[in-house]
């Protein structure tokens, strides 16, 4: 393959991709399709319910007695 048609294909390559990143970050920004955000461990409105139906989140950490 000739040097100049490696360099054309590249930057055609390279083109394509910065087009779609743009597009990709164009429909993204500010949609969060997603209630939850990563890292945390439950959303604010699981959150609110447990709050207000008093769900207790604690487990036992003995055996039963039977």
């Amino acid at each position: 393959m000739p040097i100049w048609l490696r360099n054309f294909t590249y930057n055609e390559i390279v083109k394509y991709r910065k087009e779609e990143k743009k597009a990709a970050e164009k429909t993204n920004k500010g949609q969060n399709s997603t209630s939850a955000n990563v890292g945390e461990a439950v959303p604010d409105h699981m959150k609110k319910i447990f709050q207000d139906n008093k769900i207790n989140l604690s487990y036992p950490n003995q055996k039963s007695k039977k």
